[in-house]
């Protein structure tokens, strides 16, 4: 007998990427391999509207890029405009319904819009507006700057969007498109990345550059932190709608989401992965023979602690990338079955080496202590366990599916401890200091909460400081600035 099991993914992730295409005949096509180079960002549902000048036309389903878009599909979104999103809900909301981009006909026209990030006030914005009368149709934090939009008093598109996004908190990098224009817009804190580039005379927008690698398209700039680019007919407008803020980029993005090809912040990935293992080389050095990488984001900084070390490096482990969301597991069980679904040791490198095992983060820390094991019964004398980033303690509320922080092992256990807890024989993270230098923070422009516990937005600090967001988590509280209201309301954070 045998039992289909869902496989348990010990990781953080980036709940979402967005692409866009403004003045390009195959708009809907470019989008589809826009969003396949950003699979990486969010698989359990992708959406792509398309606009031929008069109409918006919507495709959304669950599933993979790949899977969804079919050339039937395709054929189907006409027009020379397109915006695409790759989602990963967070736990328990796999709703088709939660699937973006979200598409709307209001007094400001038809509208579509895709949204990664989360909303920190979103559940006290829908609080208000429900009691006002509007009507919700998900449970996204996302369609709350829908109804505001709606609401606005303004006579333009880029005026009403500009006068929902002052009310609300939080992170946000969105793409919104109309029947004939296509705007951007970044949070006046940058948590979030949003890129801009040129494809001929069509203009791209995208998470992630190596979107724009993949169609031979030209990375032209950042969207900037507070600004909204409005494209159109009549050309690229910039305008800044909100105060400035100190920045706030999110720093994993450099650590683990964003892909290693990719210029995140204006800088490039790889980079700073390669700097973060010199600099894990440099603060925790091991007496070993050779250096292992976890798969594949730990590869860079492996590279980064081989290089600074002399110690050689070695892909001692095999990543299976055609692993499902389920599998099925035989009756009689195998030990770490899950683990060694994904990895595999080579044991004639590993075998009677001491082996530094180079990964990007520990977060509940039963992955990590099972692929210590792994490396040591494929017949390792020493395992050291090195993480390029520091110990995670906090979740983050501004756009990553990250666990409780009861449930992050490192917010209640020491190094020693979780050396012990997960089996090796040593046990370095990068410090923050360290981390910092690495991406080339001198001007302290990075968010650093899930390291520190301290968060730049007053109602998620104010919530932390009272014990709720931790146990929280993925439930929005609605607060109204004199302390914790006792009655949350569940919604869905976009990524």
């Amino acid at each position: 007998m045998m039992q289909k099991l869902a496989y348990a993914d010990d990781r953080f992730h980036d709940e979402c990427g967005v692409f866009g295409v403004f003045g390009h005949e195959e708009a809907s096509k470019l989008t589809y391999l826009g969003l396949y180079a950003l699979q990486h960002r969010g698989q359990e549902s992708a959406g792509i509207v398309s606009s031929d000048g008069g109409e918006l036309h919507l495709h959304r389903a669950m599933g993979e890029v790949e899977e969804i878009f079919t050339p039937p599909v395709l054929s189907n979104l006409p027009g020379n405009l397109a915006i695409g999103h790759t989602r990963y809900s967070t736990a328990g909301d796999k709703a088709l319904l939660n699937a973006q981009p979200i598409m709307i006909d209001c007094n400001k026209g038809k509208v579509a819009l895709g949204h990664n990030g989360n909303l920190t006030n979103a559940a006290e914005w829908r609080r208000k507006l429900e009691h006002k009368g509007s009507i919700f149709q998900t449970n996204s934090d996302t369609e709350v700057i829908v109804h505001l939009l709606a609401r606005s008093q303004a006579r333009n598109l880029s005026g009403a969007l500009g006068d929902a996004l002052n009310q609300v908190e939080g992170a946000y990098s969105l793409l919104v498109l109309t029947t004939d224009e296509m705007i951007a817009v970044r949070d006046p804190r940058g948590f979030r990345p949003l890129n801009l580039g040129k494809l001929g005379d069509a203009w791209l927008v995208a998470s992630e550059t190596c979107a724009f690698d993949l169609l031979n398209a030209q990375y032209v700039r950042e969207i900037e932190p507070g600004e909204m680019v409005r494209i159109s007919r009549s050309g690229i407008e910039s305008i800044h709608f909100a105060p400035e803020k100190p920045h706030q980029q999110c720093i994993f993005e450099h650590v683990y989401f964003a892909r290693p090809d990719s210029i995140i912040f204006g800088r490039s990935v790889n980079t700073s992965r390669e700097a973060l293992g010199r600099t894990l080389a440099k603060e925790h050095p091991a007496n070993a023979d050779i250096v292992v990488p976890v798969p594949d984001s730990g590869v860079p900084a492996a590279v980064g602690y081989a290089l600074e070390s002399g110690i050689p490096f070695r892909m001692g482990l095999i990543r299976n990338h055609y692993i499902g969301r389920t599998f099925i597991e035989p009756s009689q069980a195998i030990r770490n079955f899950g683990v060694k679904l994904k990895l595999n040791p080579i044991r004639s490198l590993i075998e009677g080496q001491r082996v530094v095992l180079v990964d990007d983060s520990i977060v509940r820390g039963t992955t990590s202590r099972k692929i210590v094991r792994m490396v040591r019964e494929a017949g390792a004398r020493e395992v050291h366990m090195r993480i390029s980033c520091p110990p995670t303690i906090s979740p983050c509320y501004y756009g990553v599916d990250t666990p409780t922080r009861e449930e992050l092992i490192a917010s209640s256990n020491t190094p020693e401890e979780i050396r012990k807890y997960i089996g090796a024989d040593s046990l370095g993270y990068v410090s923050l200091a360290g981390l910092k230098q690495a991406v080339d923070d001198t001007k302290n422009s990075y968010c650093t909460s899930c390291y520190t516990g301290v968060y730049p937005t007053d109602l998620v600090q104010l919530e932390v400081r009272n014990g709720i967001a931790s146990s929280k988590k993925g439930e929005a509280m609605i607060n109204d600035g004199e302390g914790s209201n006792e009655h949350p309301v569940a919604v869905e954070h976009e990524g």
